[in-house]
């Protein structure tokens, strides 16, 4: 069978690999001029570098099998990380157990509630329990007011927004408990992977497998529609860069934002509209520094200071070192952003200007002269805001079309969106399209960090 799939992204690609796996023909359509989606590169001092940080966590099972698969297992290494806090003018080191003790905006025992309560969340595994909750309700009963205010409200206003007070207590808890999966049976130092190529070169890789296949892959050739016929698809509209041509295909995946596609597949049923307009995306928006000196001792700084115009600030070269980006130090200042947000308008230099002076409040030493180069990348579908009762608003990964399935960020729950649950989505996807054409699969999926999860509507009855 001819499958088409929308999107080169992680779930795109990992969709077209399983296709290829089964025999199959997939043809995949990326409107950009390059592979990966958010975990793309661009050169930075010789080397590739993300659009978007990324690292590994030792949960990834899924995108882990995949570079073994792909040849690229070796490829791998696995660092120590350092984490922060930036509270009350200085950096906190939040990495071990001790870092928490240490941490003097909070009184002993508060400091202890707030380190047995994130034990707990990271054994706990009834998390269905969670879901009538929003973090906002459930949190501070959970760790104490105060270091909620402290630790946890900052960083949900600075992901979130004015949306923070709608964030479900079981996505909170997916956070944590595969964070924390990172940092061994006693949450001693965090351990993180990193693809020595990059993630670019996972994709591209993959994207080479993919055609060795018998498949295609197509960038800077956007979908322009789904072609559907008395209900069921039969084929895609392309913008080929010589033309508008339209290709018949027996099956489609789309893993466009869930906004995007009513664009492409018009007349739709209402009760599916509504789960896909249901959900809120916040943009990211970052900025990357090419500096000549460190900016600070971590490579994860989380933001508690919402008078800082960002909410964290990654510092790559502490955890890949800068000489594998010829000397320079690069700092990811991120942001997570609603369309409505002034910041969101902001054009490079705009937004440098604003972020800049803030630099020393995290390093007094900083001046602007450090800077060699800056770079500026927005992803206008970066997170989805997950509420309470979350499932109920998935919409199932098979459409009400025949033969057109969805495989998008709204539909990995409770897990948050991330590389390796776009591979393991694709994949899962792709085994249920072939399934429903009477194509044998093989194997089985990875077992996931969280065994009992779910990643759509399908798995509650609701298909």
């Amino acid at each position: 069978m001819r499958v088409g799939i929308i999107g080169g992204g992680a779930a795109g690609l990992a969709a077209a690999y399983e296709v290829g796996r089964h025999g199959q023909e997939a043809v995949v359509y990326e409107r950009a001029p390059f592979l990966g989606g958010q975990a793309s590169t661009f050169p930075i001092g010789g080397a590739p570098l993300e659009r978007g940080y990324h690292h590994l966590f030792t949960s990834d099972v899924d995108i882990l099998w995949l570079a073994r698969e792909i040849g690229l297992g070796h490829r791998v290494a696995w660092l120590p990380s350092r984490v922060g806090l930036f509270h009350e003018g200085r950096i906190w080191p939040f990495t071990t157990p001790l870092d928490l003790l240490r941490f003097r905006p909070l009184t002993l025992p508060q400091r202890l509630r707030l380190g047995v309560a994130s034990l707990y969340l990271r054994r706990y595994r009834n998390w269905r329990a969670l879901e009538p909750y929003t973090a906002s309700q459930r949190l501070p009963r959970l760790v104490g007011r105060r270091p909620y205010e402290v630790v946890w409200e900052p960083l949900l206003r600075g992901k979130f927004g004015s949306h923070y007070r709608e964030v479900g207590m079981a996505w909170f808890w997916g956070k944590i408990a595969l964070r924390f999966a990172s940092r061994g049976r006693w949450m001693t130092r965090e351990v993180l992977g990193y693809p020595m190529g990059s993630f670019g070169e996972v994709f591209d890789t993959l994207g080479e497998r993919v055609r060795r296949m018998g498949g295609h892959v197509h960038t800077a050739t956007p979908v322009r529609r789904v072609l559907v016929e008395e209900g069921r698809v039969v084929g895609l509209e392309v913008a080929y860069p010589d033309g508008v041509r339209r290709e018949a295909f027996d099956a489609v995946i789309a893993t466009v934002p869930s906004f995007v596609f009513p664009r492409l597949v018009p007349g739709l049923p209402p009760s599916y509209l509504q789960r896909l307009t249901g959900v809120t995306y916040l943009a990211a928006v970052l900025i990357v520094l090419a500096l000549k000196r460190p900016l600070s001792p971590v490579y994860w700084l989380n933001i508690a200071d919402r008078s800082i115009p960002f909410v964290a600030l990654i510092e790559h070269t502490n955890f890949i070192p800068p000489e594998h980006y010829g000397g320079l130090h690069i700092v990811y200042l991120s942001n997570y952003l609603d369309k409505e947000d002034p910041l969101f308008h902001l054009g490079h230099e705009e937004l440098l200007e604003v972020y800049l002076p803030h630099l020393r409040r995290i390093n007094p030493a900083f001046d602007p002269s450090w800077v060699v180069e800056s770079h500026y990348h927005r992803e206008e579908a970066a997170q989805p805001v997950v509420g309470a009762h979350y499932s109920r608003q998935i919409p199932p990964h098979r459409t009400p079309i025949r033969g057109l399935y969805l495989a998008n960020t709204t539909q990995i729950y409770p897990e948050d969106r991330g590389t390796n649950y776009s591979v393991r989505l694709g994949r899962k996807v792709a085994r249920m399209l072939l399934k429903d054409y009477g194509i044998p699969v093989q194997g089985e999926l990875p077992r996931p960090a969280i065994p009992d999860g779910i990643t759509s509507a399908e798995e509650w009855g609701e298909a």
